[in-house]
Parts: structure tokens; C-alpha cells; sequence
């Protein structure tokens, strides 16, 4: 059930605007422990592991980027008020570790469009452009941290999959403040490309 709650209200943020439930999720469907597939924690448990893994290799790389990343890229840099507010944003990722051949070790991706908005008791997200589009939902954990679950649209898709549905495409992360307006998921262990993916997010 807590799966189905979590695939509606992630559609429901997506561009596709499909109707949220009637009713609303009981309470103990906002703890993200309860929702999280089992793959999903173990991913969360090793992040710390993602970033000492993939941080060397992406300062070997590209210095420069790295270095001009700042505070984006400081592991243990989170500060209180962890959850952004709803609005419009400017988001670019950056991706470290290399998965599989041919892939570097770190790649700063150009600003795209995305979302959060307001949805109760959790916060909608949603990356509006781009080939590869996080979707999902946000949900208060500590002041300093929230949890970030839900699944990955690709290309010209209208609407993201039912998270639980297929374990490529379920995304868990970690949404922290670095700076004053400056926000950041981190996306440890993703499936494609890299080994660690940050999302940094100002607001528009």
C-alpha cells in the first residue's frame, strides 16, 4: 500500500498532472523506512562509502570542476533546514565514479528546470528537462537531512514508474543544505553511468 501511495503522489508532481489519491496517506506511510525497498536502504547505508569511493577519483580527473564545485561537494557539509521550499528551481547535476567503460570520473552536467512542490506531510520533486528526470518525493527526516525516494523518467516517457516497479529506475537520496539557498541531493549508488550523482538546487 505504501507503494501505491508513493507511485500516486509521484505522478501526481510529474508534468503529467495525474490525480493524487482522495485520501490521504495514513501516517505511518510518511515514514520513508516504511516505504523504501529493501535495495533501496541498503544504497542509503552506504553512502558515505559512494562519496570516500568516488570523490578521489573525481578530483584526479577534473581538479578544477571539483574544486569548483565548493561546498557542493564537501561530504559532511549539512546544515539545519534540509528541506527546500516549495518553487521553482534551477538544478545541474554532477556525476563521480565511473560505471562501466567508457564512463568518466566526473562529469558536471549544464542547468536544467525543475520543480518541488507541496504535498502535506512530504514535498513533491521533480526535474522538468533533460534526458535523464528524477521524480519523487521528499520526506522530512531530521533537520539537517531528508530522504529523497522515488524513480527515474527517461527520455520522451510522459510519466515516471511506480517506485518498487523496477529496481533500475528507483532512486533513493539524501537532500541537505549546503549554503544560504543552496541545496543539494545526493543520489548514492545509481544504475547507470556513475557511482554517486549530486543534484545541486537554487532557486530560479
Amino acid at each position: 500500500m505504501s507503494f501505491l501511495m508513493l507511485g500516486s503522489a509521484v505522478a501526481g508532481c510529474s508534468g503529467t498532472r495525474t490525480a493524487a489519491p482522495d485520501a490521504s496517506p495514513a501516517p505511518a506511510a510518511l515514514d520513508w523506512r516504511r516505504v523504501a525497498t529493501v535495495a533501496d536502504r541498503d544504497r542509503l547505508r552506504r553512502w558515505r562509502d559512494a562519496w570516500t569511493t568516488t570523490l578521489p577519483a573525481a578530483r584526479a580527473a577534473d581538479p578544477a570542476g571539483v574544486a569548483a564545485a565548493g561546498d557542493l561537494l564537501a561530504i559532511d557539509r549539512a546544515l539545519p533546514g534540509a528541506t527546500p521550499p516549495p518553487g521553482r528551481y534551477r538544478c545541474r547535476v554532477l556525476k563521480l565514479g565511473a560505471a562501466g567503460t567508457g564512463a568518466r570520473a566526473f562529469t558536471a552536467y549544464p542547468w536544467f528546470d525543475c520543480h518541488i512542490d507541496d504535498q502535506g506531510e512530504v514535498l513533491g520533486f521533480y526535474k522538468d528537462t533533460g534526458s535523464q528526470r528524477p521524480v519523487g518525493l521528499i520526506f522530512r527526516d531530521a533537520p539537517s537531512r531528508a530522504i529523497f525516494l522515488g524513480t527515474l523518467v527517461l527520455g520522451d516517457e510522459g510519466a515516471p514508474l511506480q517506485y518498487g516497479q523496477d529496481g533500475d529506475r528507483d532512486m533513493v537520496g539524501v537532500v541537505e543544505r549546503v549554503g544560504e539557498r543552496r541545496w543539494r541531493l545526493v543520489l548514492p549508488w545509481p544504475r547507470f553511468e556513475s557511482q554517486l550523482d549530486v543534484i545541486e538546487l537554487v532557486p530560479a
